[in-house]
């Protein structure tokens, strides 16, 4: 997700909107991107603009700013994410596993969209999100013969993955490296915990998923939780969740969730350096023209700088 601060109202897509860039709601662009990423280097894919309803609710707006007649629908930004993994999917290419921040690792719908895909992921969360232990098992009231029969209950209340990873102790968390940075080895703690994702859309993906209301046993699935706690600190301080085998080794895990770096370090070059967030224009057309050169510009030196044979000026 990439936020464009803007002035003004005609700049197609701009609305008052959460800008990451600038850590609040202003007046911004937002667009949606997928990246293919190592851990040597990154490049965008694909872009969609996300159109608030602000737009999409006024269809001569958007015919003003040249918004062909298919794109203005309101989708969001999770809708778009799914999109572009189907459009890759159209061109042949596969995702070996799905990164992204918290924006789109706390929804349950993305979640469950990349599972009906056949998508591995690892997805940042905020820790607010809930969750049971992996031993938690519902009860059934027996049924007493008047009425549908009672669904199952967990008996106790889910509890944030925060607090879930806090109660196994620091002494839980091994030291891990995952990569080698410009001032040495990138080093912290890490822990892995099997835990059952809840709350209301986890609770009705699971009985869409066992069969419907009734037939659903009142299990919910199991996620891997990858939480870090670093040296010197009072509590853990990130977390994901992943639906990777139980078996993957944590060095993979965290390689994975941190692989985020590359495609940040590489957004300031596509901003900074090339000039993605320079564009001046107002129309449709016109963004998507300039994005696309930014991008050709940012493939060509990449694959400029990793090639052996290439030379550097003097």
């Amino acid at each position: 997700m990439c936020p464009f601060p803007k002035c003004g109202t005609a700049s197609v897509g701009v609305a008052r909107q959460y800008c990451g860039a600038l850590g609040k709601r202003a007046n911004c662009q937002v667009a949606v991107s997928v990246h293919a990423a190592t851990d040597t280097a990154s490049c965008p894919l694909d872009w969609q603009l996300y159109l608030p309803r602000e737009w999409t609710e006024m269809p001569d707006r958007c015919r003003r700013a040249g918004v062909p007649d298919e794109a203005v629908a309101h989708q969001e930004k999770w809708r778009l994410a799914l999109g572009m993994l189907d459009t890759l999917v159209d061109w042949e290419l596969e995702a070996p596993v799905v990164v992204a921040d918290a924006g789109y690792g706390v929804s349950t719908p993305f979640r469950t969209g990349l599972e009906e895909r056949g998508l591995s992921y690892v997805l940042a969360l905020t820790g607010k999100e809930v969750a049971h232990a992996e031993q938690a098992r519902p009860h059934r009231p027996a049924y007493g013969g008047l009425g549908p029969p009672t669904l199952p209950r967990y008996r106790t209340p889910p509890r944030a993955v925060s607090a879930l990873a806090a109660e196994a102790g620091p002494e839980q968390f091994t030291e891990v490296t995952w990569r080698q940075g410009s001032k040495g080895p990138m080093t912290s703690r890490f822990t892995v915990l099997t835990v059952r994702p809840a709350g209301k859309q986890s609770l009705a993906a699971a009985q869409n998923a066992g069969g419907g209301r009734n037939r659903w046993d009142g299990v919910l699935p199991t996620r891997t939780l990858l939480a870090e706690w670093p040296q010197g600190q009072d509590t853990p301080t990130g977390y994901w969740i992943s639906n990777l085998p139980a078996t993957t080794p944590i060095i993979d895990l965290v390689r994975w969730a941190k692989m985020r770096w590359r495609i940040e370090h590489d957004y300031r070059e596509l901003k900074h350096g090339l000039g993605l967030d320079h564009f001046e224009g107002r129309t449709w057309r016109g963004r998507h023209h300039h994005v696309t050169l930014v991008t050709a510009a940012q493939a060509f030196l990449t694959l400029r700088r990793l090639d052996p044979k290439a030379h550097t000026p003097a």
